[in-house]
């Protein structure tokens, strides 16, 4: 489970609200599930949440939704949701950098910021994406030191078999492997005799490592039988018996 409030609040209302941005109310349950304690911390970061229009707050209720805005920003982190909710423009976004050993430093720095972006390795120093990432990256690095690094494109995929560039770039076997072994961790928590909150909490604890891998790829290029697919449709099936 990620350790940062603010992701958690985020995540709590994707994983609960789902992708039609239901509200969610931040009950006992939920605050286990997500390790959230309402302190004055955290109330702060729910303050800073919706004053930036990336959450509202459903009157003087303690219900809670995500916007748009939100779920977009939330994507950067987390892309396996974005298709999920939108269509893909079919456009692949390439971004080459060569970030000398001597700033090794702003080189890992952005490694981790743009870790969410569903890059894959192309070739050295290439990276492809169909994410669209191109006004986040001139955000990130637009009048800094590292924008001479960089060189960014837009592209159609003209010809070539997309399935080897799939498995070359993201590796999908090695990725359908890791969610087999999701599904045999949850049949493990779902026949355990714990209660059932806390077996939630393990389930969503498991599906939230595993997102953090899963470059969140079209079904355009993935297949509409991808097991990713059938993952969020078996966790939204545990989320209704676990949570009712």
């Amino acid at each position: 489970m990620v350790k940062d409030t603010r992701t958690k609040i985020l995540l709590s209302l994707i994983l609960i609200g789902d992708i039609n941005f239901s509200p969610v109310v931040f009950d006992e349950k939920i605050k286990k599930v997500f390790d959230l304690s309402f302190n004055q911390k955290t109330k702060s970061i729910i303050n800073s949440l919706i004053k930036d229009g990336l959450i509202i707050k459903q009157n003087e209720s303690q219900r809670y939704s995500l916007t748009e805005r939100g779920f977009l920003d939330f994507c950067l982190e987390f892309p396996f949701f974005r298709f999920l909710k939108y269509p893909w423009d079919r456009r692949w976004r390439i971004i080459s950098y060569e970030i000398p050993e001597s700033k090794r430093e702003i080189r890992d720095r952005l490694r981790r910021q743009m870790q969410g972006w569903g890059l894959g390795p192309w070739h050295r120093s290439f990276w492809v994406t169909p994410h669209p990432v191109i006004e986040s990256l001139r955000w990130l690095i637009g009048g800094k030191e590292e924008e001479k690094y960089f060189q960014a494109f837009e592209a159609d995929h003209v010809f070539g078999s997309r399935e080897i560039l799939v498995e070359k770039v993201w590796e999908k076997t090695k990725l359908d492997g890791e969610y087999r072994q999701l599904f045999r961790k949850w049949h493990e928590v779902l026949s355990s005799q714990e209660d059932k909150v806390s077996k939630f909490k393990k389930i969503v604890d498991t599906y939230v490592d595993l997102f953090k891998i899963d470059p969140g790829l079209p079904k355009e290029l993935i297949g509409e039988s991808w097991i990713g697919f059938e993952g969020w449709g078996i966790f939204r099936e545990i989320r209704n018996i676990l949570l009712d």
